[in-house]
């Protein structure tokens, strides 16, 4: 009968951990290119430059485009976040010590694939908008948005700009960006408790890791979902075990994961100024 029970427990808090994870970890995983279950150490992009069309004489040969591929390999790190569950504790709490370490445990592990994405992020240095002693302005939001158009990025959608919640604060005081007037009602900033929304064809996120230096400059990016990879040889699991000498569930989540710099000419760094007034 234990071992029923104890099992029973391990399979329940593995599904939490997942969902919790799945609910609440990445906020930019979905943002960008993904290869999942991977077998090996590390994972491989294809990056294919641009094309151009020509003619060609009656009965003539088609011209080829000669395309220029590239392969961007991304290594995988193995990343844990542990923690014991003492059996005796669990019974003098009055919350669910399990619930609460496997949405720490799955927010951690979350917080390290966003880390990755933007470690990447960082590694494009060839377009920047500079801080110029202000915050975010309706004039870098432009600037970058030229920048797009003469490099061709593509604008199907799949445009994103992460900003911190400094630069969030800022853009809400931008008429253009909360007024109906020129977005319309479904895309106010307000609508959606996930605090995103549309601008510029572009899906606009604030968060909270992005780096900061010591001049107290945000790097804020904007790019679009094919410039950066992320491979995953394991998401999120859960190896629950129980360890008789300490009376305790010890719980290790865990997770295989990298992320990459494909096409640097697709990102923006708009960097910002939060020195305090």
């Amino acid at each position: 009968m234990s071992v029923t029970i104890d099992q029973a427990f391990i399979k329940q808090f593995e599904r939490e951990v997942h969902e919790a994870y799945q609910r609440q970890g990445s906020k930019l995983r979905n943002t960008v290119r993904t290869i999942s279950n991977v077998n090996g150490s590390s994972a491989v992009f294809q990056k294919v430059g641009k094309g151009t069309a020509s003619t060609k004489s009656t009965h003539g040969m088609v011209p080829v485009m000669n395309l220029d591929h590239t392969n961007i390999e991304v290594v995988l790190q193995d990343f844990y976040a542990g923690d014991w569950i003492d059996h005796l504790d669990e019974l003098k709490l009055n919350i669910d010590e399990r619930q609460v370490i496997a949405n720490a445990g799955a927010n951690a592990l979350g917080r390290k694939t966003d880390e990755l994405i933007i470690d990447a992020l960082s590694g494009a240095s060839a377009n920047t908008v500079v801080d110029g002693n202000v915050g975010m302005t309706k004039d870098k939001i432009l600037e970058a948005f030229e920048l797009f158009g003469e490099a061709d990025v593509p604008d199907d959608g799949q445009r994103f700009c992460i900003v911190g919640w400094k630069q969030w604060s800022e853009l809400l005081s931008i008429d253009e960006f909360v007024n109906a007037d020129y977005i319309g009602a479904e895309q106010l900033p307000f609508a959606s408790i996930t605090q995103a929304k549309m601008f510029l064809g572009t899906i606009f996120v604030p968060h909270s890791g992005l780096p900061i230096d010591g001049n107290d400059i945000r790097s804020c990016f904007w790019y679009h979902k094919t410039s950066v990879g992320h491979a995953a040889a394991s998401d999120v699991k859960t190896d629950v075990t129980w360890h008789g000498d300490r009376a305790a569930h010890f719980v290790n989540n865990m997770m295989s994961q990298g992320a990459g710099l494909i096409d640097e000419a697709g990102i923006i760094t708009i960097n910002c100024d939060e020195t305090p007034d």
